[in-house]
């Protein structure tokens, strides 16, 4: 993170703010963030931290929202997001996992919204883990299944 003065193309209002400027780890580009703003950040978990969590994976259960209604889904997947802590996304994938395999057994397919969320949670804690592990982001999968392993 750096403290920048105003960005260039910015469009802001006030141009006596400064920002700090994030470059993503994965993926491109830049967010800006006006240096007085109260944006939620928190540092990486550390290796210690990612390795106790991976343990705790087999002991997370799933949160399976019964509703049919697609906003209150979207609500309930959106608050593992919202909560910013790791254990979160790895109840959302559990919870689609599971889900998803319960509509297969009953030969339907899992909906379009779950599997995006479950995407968006493995991306996000993988990448997180991939940081904390100093492992390249594929290889955190066969981390994960290794270290639940050999517990």
């Amino acid at each position: 993170m750096e403290d920048v003065g105003i960005p260039e193309g910015l469009p802001v209002s006030d141009k006596s703010k400064k920002y700090y400027r994030l470059t993503p780890v994965f993926g491109s580009g830049n967010i800006y963030i006006p240096v007085d703003t109260n944006v939620f950040m928190r540092p990486v978990i550390s290796r210690e931290e990612a390795e106790d969590l991976i343990r705790k994976i087999p002991e997370i259960r799933e949160d399976i929202c019964e509703s049919h209604n697609l906003k209150i889904l979207e609500d309930h997947y959106k608050a593992s997001f919202s909560s910013h802590e790791c254990e979160d996304l790895i109840r959302l994938i559990k919870t689609v996992y599971v889900k998803r395999k319960n509509m297969e057994r009953n030969g339907k397919k899992a909906g379009k919204t779950d599997q995006q969320y479950m995407k968006k949670a493995k991306a996000l804690l993988h990448e997180e883990l991939a940081i904390a592990l100093g492992i390249p982001v594929d290889q955190v999968e066969a981390y994960i299944a290794e270290t639940i392993e050999n517990i």
